[in-house]
């Protein structure tokens, strides 16, 4: 009596529960409906209430029509009636509608359908809500796990999957209160053998249900293989009935058995259960004794597995699990038991794991193209490669060169994958491979080079992705590419304090600089090809770095005694190289370029007179030479540009020049110790014949830009003219000494000069490139200049033939008033 007692309460709290829960699922699904109904209801009301109005509409219509007309009354109820018809379907209210009685003043209307105008309204409120003004706010993550949650109480066969739950704490409590009273006497094993004889019979018997009750047939199978993996558990680790290799033989056969009811039913959760088991058998049954290579060529044969049947399936979660267990477990038993002896055995599972994983989302893409459109599985897409590496590193110990080679050998791979053919169905899955190649490849450079081979390397492919960015137009790809060459910058001036190498041009530095350069270069002229004006902040990010490690590379093997030669050479260089870059078309940038850098040659002639007494000495000729014939090539380049660059070119290159001879021709007269008057003219002699050329042979002297040196000749005219003015301004004040020759008036050097000058103001004055606005000041400006000059020769005479001193005391003396009296009268 006892016994039934207890199985009478088991039950009780048992059926309590599951009662419980079926009708609070069934209240649940009752109020759901009649919500569903009352909103049904409500639109019908409305649509009644809409269609009365109507009618009213219509009567109102046809009693004003009927006044007017009443002869026509008939047909215009009846054509009344036609527009207020339905479009789709006919009603049989309407067909069966009495006809109107002859002479009636007013015909009825034709009775509105009841369903429509409720569609209309459930039409209206749902173009209401797709219209944003009266929208649902979207349900938060922990409102979507609880529906779904409620979802799986409440759909299908809801007792069955309750139960299947409450079976497990059912069973669970009635054996151990069976047990504690010593109700089960019998053996162990005879219990277990019992437990599991009842599971497959269970198993069995859900199996054959699966046509006719599939909810009810799958929970059933899934509870009993879910028995017999306890049961088979409980015998090995609990009790010891079964060795570790019949436990882990049963788990594997149970996780087939339920691999093989999955692909055979499409049942998703079986799979999921039998990989769980799979995965967690050598887990459980491991008693620490085992061999890695065992348990990995298990897990292989699982992974194969998953593989079979993504290819007849797709259950992301399947591939997931099967992802996580591999090389989750793998990386746990690496930090536990790895060693190095082990790599040999452990590397060949790593790349089969590994190429697994990469050929599912393969499958998955050739799926879903056709199904879902171009879709990734983007967890195995990128961790695989990410994971794999990461325990690759693991094992070889961070060893550079081998997982440069690894790097380099899976971008390698991906690129294969990118370019495989596919019909254009997988762009996305294609792009993702193209991103994961470029990543390794960028992984590989500072795996295998040192720190200046890596900053070169990443400018180069910063600008290969900047080229990709513009040519498909993705801006991912662009910043991409600014990102590895503000790197490759970074990385570059990280090494500038190292030792430089002992070979000019041929060492890391400059070669890293220069390919950093030349990067940006490249990108700057995609951009330009492009439009984009991005273009002109990556000309000048080149052109800095161009400059600056030039001359670091000149400040670093070049004497300090010939830099000025160096940079002077290196700067005419760079504006020839502008000018080759300018023959393929027109660049504002690239014009300014060319008189920017032809323009230093001014300030480095004077550091050249300060280094070497003499811009021409030593290896400044050639240095000249150069800048002489790179300047008149880069101004050739030029002809088909801009005015300005054009002209402010010729203008710096015909300034730096003919100051370079100046200095050369005053240094030369001060060596061969001429008197002070040789020395002024040896200063001013190039400027005024520049200055003649210019006025009387300009196709000459402006030979590189052709005939478009007339286009500037008027202003450079003018400024050749304002620089002889300031040069004779200051010759008036000069004493003139010839010697070694003797002072003979208007015919010694400074007044020579004076005298050139003076003629060449007069034809500059009178010639067509004089500017409009000092054109009106002829006469003034030429007297002055005439008796400037006059007055000067005066006062040098007295000077020089009289023996005056050449002071502020020589205008005090009677014979230079007298000398000037008669002179200015």
């Amino acid at each position: 009596m006892e016994f039934l007692f207890v199985l009478i309460g088991l039950g009780a709290l048992i059926g309590v529960p599951v009662a419980a829960i079926v009708a609070l699922v069934r209240s649940s699904s009752l109020r759901a409906r009649v919500e569903i109904l009352e909103r049904r209801v409500e639109a019908l009301s409305q649509a009644a209430a809409q269609g009365r109005k109507d009618e009213a509409q219509v009567a109102t219509a046809e009693v004003a029509g009927n006044l007017a007309a009443p002869a026509s009354a008939p047909r215009t109820a009846s054509a009344e009636g036609q527009s207020l018809a339905p479009a789709t379907s006919p009603q049989p209210a309407a067909a069966e509608a009495p006809a109107p009685a002859p002479g009636a003043g007013v015909a009825p209307p034709p009775a509105p359908p009841a369903v429509r105008p409720a569609r209309a309204s459930s039409a209206s409120s749902g173009a209401k809500t797709r219209g944003g003004k009266d929208p649902r706010p979207e349900p938060d993550w922990f409102e979507s796990a609880w529906a779904r949650m409620r979802g799986w109480f409440t759909e299908g066969n809801v007792p069955v999957k309750v139960g299947m739950v409450v079976l497990f704490a059912g069973v669970g409590a009635l054996l151990k209160y069976a047990t504690d009273q010593g109700w089960m006497s019998f053996p162990i094993q005879f219990r277990l053998l019992g437990i599991a004889a009842v599971a497959l019979v269970g198993l069995a018997f859900g199996y054959r249900q699966r046509h006719a009750r599939r909810a009810f047939s799958l929970s059933l199978q899934g509870g009993a293989l879910g028995v017999l993996l306890m049961t088979s558990f409980a015998a090995f680790k609990l009790y010891g009935l079964m060795g570790p290799g019949a436990a882990f033989a049963a788990w594997v056969l149970l996780a087939a058995a339920a691999g093989l009811l999955a692909v055979w039913q499409d049942a998703r959760a079986l799979a999921v259960l039998g990989i769980l088991a799979g995965f967690l058998a050598p887990v459980l049954m491991s008693t620490g004794a085992g061999s890695h290579v065992a348990l990995f060529s298990f897990y292989a044969v699982l992974n194969a597995a998953i593989f079979a049947i993504a290819w007849l399936r797709w259950w992301r979660e399947l591939n997931l699990l099967g992802f996580a267990f591999t090389f989750g477990i793998g990386t746990l038993w690496g930090i536990e038991r790895y060693t190095p002896a082990m790599l040999g055995s452990t590397l060949p599972f790593l790349a089969l794991f590994f190429a697994f994983y990469v050929a599912i989302p393969l499958l998955h893409a050739r799926r879903a193209a056709a199904r879902d459109g171009d879709v990734i599985e983007a967890s195995l897409v990128f961790g695989t490669p990410l994971v794999a590496f990461a325990q690759l590193a693991g094992l070889l110990e961070g060893d550079r060169y081998p997982l440069a080679a690894t790097a380099l050998g899976l971008s390698a791979l991906y690129v294969l994958l990118a370019l495989r053919p596919d019909g254009g169905r997988t762009p996305l899955l294609r792009s993702a491979h193209r991103v994961l190649a470029v990543g390794f490849a960028t992984l590989a450079v500072p795996l295998a080079l040192s720190a200046r081979g890596t900053a070169a390397v990443f400018a180069l492919e910063g600008a290969a992705l900047v080229w990709f960015g513009v040519a498909q137009a993705r801006p991912l790809s662009r910043w991409a590419g600014a990102v590895l060459q503000a790197v490759a910058a970074a990385v570059l001036l990280g090494t500038l304090g190292r030792d430089t190498g002992a070979t000019p041009v041929a060492n890391a530095a400059f070669m890293g600089a220069f390919l950093l350069a030349l990067a940006g270069f490249a990108s700057a002229w995609v951009n330009a090809r492009a439009g984009r004006g991005a273009a002109r902040t990556w000309y000048l990010w080149a052109l800095a770095w161009w400059l600056v490690m030039g001359h670091r590379e000149i400040g670093e093997f070049v004497p300090g005694r010939n830099a000025a030669d160096a940079h002077l050479a290196f700067l005419a260089l760079t504006a020839a190289l502008a000018g080759l870059a300018l023959r393929g078309g027109r660049s504002r940038l690239l014009g300014w370029t060319i008189p920017a850098t032809l323009a230093a040659g001014l300030p480095l002639a004077f550091w050249q007179a300060v280094s070497h007494l003499h811009p021409l000495q030593g290896t400044g000729l050639a240095a000249w030479i150069a800048y002489a014939a790179l300047g008149a090539f880069a101004l050739a380049s030029l002809r088909g540009q801009g005015r300005a660059p054009a002209g402010c070119a010729q203008a710096v290159w015909l300034l730096s020049l003919t100051l370079a001879l100046s200095l050369w021709l005053t240094c030369i007269a001060d060596r061969a110790q001429l008197a002070p008057g040789w020395q002024y003219a040896g200063l001013a002699l190039p400027w005024l014949l520049t200055g003649a050329a210019l006025h009387f042979r300009p196709q000459v002297i402006g030979w590189p830009l052709g005939s478009r040196i007339r286009e500037w000749l008027a202003p450079l005219m003018s400024l050749w003219m304002l620089i002889l003015a300031l040069g004779g301004f200051a010759l008036l004040f000069a004493a003139g000494d010839a010697a070694p020759l003797p002072w003979i008036p208007l015919l010694n050097p400074v007044e020579l000069v004076l005298t050139g000058l003076l003629a060449l103001l007069v034809a500059w004055y009178f010639g067509e490139e004089a500017p409009p606005l000092v054109r009106p000041l002829r006469a003034p400006v030429l007297a002055v200049a005439v008796l400037a000059v006059l007055t000067s020769a005066t006062l040098r005479a007295v000077h020089q033939l009289g023996g005056l001193p050449w002071d502020m005391r020589l205008f005090d003396t009677a014979l230079a008033q007298a000398s000037l009296s008669l002179v200015w009268s």
